[in-house]
Order: structure tokens, then sequence, then C-alpha cells
């Protein structure tokens, strides 16, 4: 697939199922993460590839944190399913690492374009996903369990598989309800 007609007609999707991304394929995922752009070379990255038991685990994390939170029994049931909607789930996580020219801001950036760079590779290879966040990324029984300082961030949640069937392709958006041209 050519990198520009991917970008054009990239659509998030949710209906995975095995097989997902393993061996070189997954190593060419994590490495076009890598590539996202990294002012000074701070690499703020920390991917955690859940799937099999870790995907059960994962799901510990977010039940026990939806218990803690007092959380309703449907939102708790809810918990015990999220990790089953597809074969793998990559945690993003943002380490921040102080520095005088690189803010947290554009450490969060760094880790966020390697996350899209990873769906992004994943699409191409012919799996796709769906980029995650919601409350237990923000949850702090979630950041304890990852062992989360104050300035690191969970990113996302990037879910991959194999699409059920063919994703749909959205329509084009109107770019001039966004750009502005200052000329």
């Amino acid at each position: 697939m050519q990198a520009l007609d991917l970008l054009l007609t990239r659509s998030s999707f949710s209906k995975l199922t095995a097989p997902a991304p393993s061996g070189k394929q997954l190593d060419q995922i994590i490495q076009a993460g890598l590539r996202a752009p990294d002012h000074a070379h701070l690499s703020p990255f920390d991917f955690i590839v859940c799937e099999g038991e870790g995907l059960n685990k994962l799901t510990t994390i977010f039940t026990d944190a939806a218990i803690k939170a007092d959380s309703s029994i449907e939102k708790i049931e809810k918990s015990k399913k999220m990790t089953s909607r597809a074969p793998m789930i990559i945690v993003t996580i943002m380490r921040y690492q102080e520095h005088e020219k690189v803010p947290r801001v554009e450490q969060v950036s760094t880790v966020g374009c390697a996350t899209q760079n990873m769906q992004m590779a994943a699409q191409a290879m012919g799996f796709n996903g769906i980029w995650r966040t919601g409350s237990f990324a923000t949850d702090i029984n979630v950041r304890n369990a990852f062992d989360l300082n104050q300035e690191d961030e969970i990113i996302g949640f990037l879910y991959l598989g194999t699409p059920e069937c063919e994703p749909p392709i959205k329509r084009d958006r109107d770019a001039s309800k966004y750009v502005r041209y200052w000329r």
C-alpha cells in the first residue's frame, strides 16, 4: 500500500479478530513507532504489548481500577470485557524526561505520533486497529499498576488484529472547515 493512499483512506476499526501481528511484523510495527519525531532523542517511549495472558493481566488492572473507583456494576462488568475486543493491545506510555528544550507536551506528542505510526504500519500490513483512551488512561489505580510517575502519561491503548470484514472508507472531510491560510 502506498503511504499517501494509506493516510487518505485510513479508518479506525474495532471489529478485530486473530491473528494479531507477530514476529517480524510486530517488530516492524514497533520500529515504525520508534521512528516518531523525537526532539533531543529522549526516547520517552514505553510500549507494553499485551496478548494472551497479558490481556488477562490488563483485564485485572481495569477491573480492579473500576472496583476501587466505586464504579457502577455496569462499568465493572464492561471492564471485564474490554480487552477481549482484539487479540493484541499495545499500551503506549510517555515516560517524561526533564529537558530544558523539550517540554512535557512535546514528549506527549512524540508518543502520540509513535502510536499513530504503529497503527498505520499495522494497517499497511493488512491488520487494523483502534486507538482508545477513556477513563482508564487517567485512572490513578491504572497509573499505579503501570508504575507511572506524576509526569508520565498513558497515551493510549492500541487495539490491533485482523479486521473481521472490509473496513468502510469514510468520506473526505471538507478541509475548508479546519484550515485557514495566512498569506
